[in-house]
């Protein structure tokens, strides 16, 4: 009777706590997740406030918290879904963590934490929160491209931390590092998973839809829960997170096509203790050990905000987006959240870390969380300002670059040779495994080579180490030349089908074709080489080395970032000259016009000179009309490109004519305005001109 009383206790201050904070928070417009982590403090044993709760109690109601709120991610994640955000979602979620990784890893080890501990620190700030950005983004109201580019990385960036759940798990046994240990290990969790989808997959969505079909709603969340807490049991009995079991249940019941039922039957349970388990992490955060690691805690959550924006940004403008929906994303996913909490449960549980790593963490989130809202309303200026201030060769890259992605998936050609990129996309995924590969094993290896090379040759130790090392390296040349061809071949593959070559004729898409082909091939070596960086670090912990890494990793950005700046002003130069053939066009079509007494309404045609410049994107011509909110703006004040991601080429003003203008350039009335772009660029720069002139009084927004 005792512990039943004192469990009806704990929970009632517990709910009470949080419901008083939840309310409060509310009224103040703040995420609740912050509400609930100051109930934590209130009534947990570092702040002497006289409301205590039982922290055991406490923390068994919140690891029912972390399987409910996995489970409900999984009921999110599907296959479908991942085909559906698509490969570039997936492009990005990895790059973004795998920098993340390296951040965290390196601050770790920089403050003398042990590998392990840097290990985790890396993890624990990889991964942004889905519930905060969620709730965000419902509270705003944000919608817009960015926001599915956002979810779509949020899924992926769930299952990222799901592997790296179980991984730790894994290392945190206690179990010396090998390469056979890591081999084993990582054959285990792939047994693992593999037989449980493969069962969940025979048994569970039947079983659902089964079980729906009867219209019981109790019925339902029972089996549901009881499928979710099965597979977290499972788990752990194998030794992994019970986030692992429960995530996977959740994916398995959402491939049952009834996964809105189930969300919406188990949301308040899971509500509830997700609240407990957000309370139960306030419950450990410690002022005073926050204090004493106040470096730290400024240090990582700068690394969050500003790695994760220039990640997410960076990576998003590869894969094809424009600076503005790239930004965007980029300044909507710089925080951390609950996989962030649940990692450092995981280290703190199994004693990998100290007690200093997790109130670091939960600080770190809290702070990341209380800036997320201005974050993601400040997105919008920012992405035009940053826009305002890149040099004009950037620019026109920035904008011709989308169109090209734009075509490639657009192109019919490319669909019958998506077999063909799919082989070079997977052999380039298997030479940078097999590199990472092959560097873990050097690490792990090497002094056992050495050793029994040296007893069995007679050698020095250091000639012996010295024998394994180009040994190393002679695995290592075929890999990276293999590697690096396979880049250039899947380069040369899709900028084709962007910008097909002529067989006669001058090839006018020659250096657009070029321009592509240098960015795929620099945005290819640059996510693996992260991910690498990100993946073998962590077994090469030396001071030394990590600096080593470091001016390496430094000098080849500087080198690709000289070659990209060269193929951006050569791209510039050839837009201008793509300018002077439009500006040609037009003033021709205008004479013709006028000499006719034809209407000098609307803008004439360019759609003859896309076919024949095939790397200015959709170019089209656009006239300001009387009465248009745009005339006597510049173009810097209407942003046009800010706003819709289209550039303007050229102006043709009567007898005047404006190449590559400025954003000083004042707009008049019966301007021809030659604009270039993504086919979706164009058209939003079509609808934003005709709405200036159907809307006068209104004006442009740059929100």
């Amino acid at each position: 009777m005792h512990d039943a009383h004192e469990f009806l206790q704990t929970f009632a201050v517990v709910l009470a706590a949080a419901g008083l904070t939840t309310v409060i928070f509310q009224r103040l417009r703040q995420p609740v997740v912050f509400g609930y982590l100051l109930a934590g403090m209130i009534v947990g044993p570092h702040v002497p406030i006289p409301v205590v709760a039982n922290e055991a109690t406490v923390q068994t109601l919140a690891e029912t918290g972390v399987i409910l709120l996995l489970f409900s991610l999984g009921l999110e994640f599907s296959l479908s879904k991942l085909i559906r955000v698509g490969p570039r979602a997936g492009i990005v979620a990895v790059a973004q963590s795998s920098l993340m990784i390296w951040i965290g890893y390196s601050l770790g080890r920089a403050f003398g934490w042990t590998t392990i501990e840097s290990f985790y620190a890396g993890a624990i700030i990889a991964i942004s929160s889905t519930t905060i950005i969620a709730k965000a983004f419902q509270e705003q109201r944000v919608t817009g491209r960015f926001t599915d580019l956002v979810l779509g990385v949020l899924i992926i960036e769930d299952l990222i931390g799901i592997f790296l759940l179980a991984i730790l798990t894994a290392l945190s046994a206690g179990s010396e590092l090998s390469a056979s240990s890591l081999a084993i290990t990582g054959m285990r969790l792939g047994i693992f998973l593999v037989a449980l989808i493969v069962v969940g997959l025979l048994v569970i969505p039947r079983s659902v839809r089964a079980v729906v079909r009867m219209n019981r709603p109790e019925t339902t969340l029972i089996a549901s829960m009881a499928i979710c807490f099965m597979a977290a049991l499972l788990a752990q009995a194998f030794g992994y997170s019970v986030a692992l079991g429960a995530f996977i249940a959740g994916s398995l019941v959402g491939e049952s096509g009834e996964e809105k039922t189930v969300a919406h039957l188990i949301e308040p349970v899971r509500d509830v203790f997700a609240a407990i388990f957000f309370v139960a992490v306030g419950m450990l955060i410690d002022p005073a050990l926050v204090a004493e690691y106040w470096l730290p805690v400024v240090l990582f959550t700068l690394a969050v905000v500003v790695g994760k924006v220039f990640g997410v940004t960076i990576s998003a403008f590869f894969t094809g987006f424009s600076t503005r929906t790239a930004l965007q994303t980029g300044m909507s996913l710089a925080q951390i959240g609950e996989f962030s909490f649940i990692i450092a449960t995981v280290g703190l549980a199994t004693g990998a870390t100290r007690g200093f790593l997790y109130p670091i963490a939960v600080a770190v989130s809290a702070i990341t969380t209380l800036i997320t809202p201005w974050l993601i309303r400040a997105a919008a200026p920012t992405a035009t300002f940053v826009d305002s201030k890149l040099p004009r060769p950037i620019q026109t890259f920035v904008t011709l670059y989308g169109s090209w992605i734009e075509r490639i998936s657009e192109s019919r050609s490319a669909r019958t040779q998506r077999p063909r990129v799919r082989r070079l996309l997977g052999l380039l995924v298997l030479d940078v495994v097999a590199i990472a590969v092959v560097l873990i094993g050097a690490a792990l290896e090497t002094e056992r080579f050495t050793t029994l090379l040296s007893q069995w040759s007679g050698l020095t130790d250091l000639a012996a180490r010295m024998i394994v090392i180009a040994g190393t390296g002679a695995i290592m040349v075929p890999l990276l030349i293999g590697f690096f061809r396979t880049a250039r071949q899947l380069g040369n593959l899709l900028a084709h089908e962007a910008l097909p070559a002529v067989e006669k004729g001058v090839d006018y898409a020659a250096a657009p074709r070029r321009a592509l082909i240098v960015t795929l091939q620099l945005a290819v070596v640059i996510v693996a080489v992260v991910f690498v960086v990100a993946v073998v670090k962590p077994f090469y912990p030396r001071i030394g080395s990590t600096l080593v890494v470091s001016i390496g990793v430094g000098v080849l950005l500087l080198v690709l970032g000289i070659t990209f700046w060269r193929t951006a002003a050569d791209l510039y130069g050839h837009a201008r000259a793509g300018a002077e053939v439009i500006v040609a066009v037009l003033a021709q079509q205008m004479a013709a016009e006028k000499n006719s007494g034809a209407s000098a309404h609307g803008a004439p045609s360019l759609d003859k000179v896309g076919k024949i410049l095939p790397g200015l994107g959709d170019p089209v011509s656009l006239r300001i009309e009387p009465g248009s909110t745009l005339e006597g703006k510049t173009l810097a004040g209407a942003n046009l490109r800010g706003l819709t991601g289209a550039t303007v080429l050229a102006i043709v003003r009567g007898d005047q004519q404006v190449l590559m203008p400025s954003g000083q350039e004042t707009l008049r009335e019966g301007d021809v305005l030659a604009v270039v772009g993504s086919h979706e660029a164009v058209q939003s720069a079509r609808t934003l001109i005709a709405s200036s002139a159907s809307a006068p009084g209104q004006g442009l927004s740059t929100e």
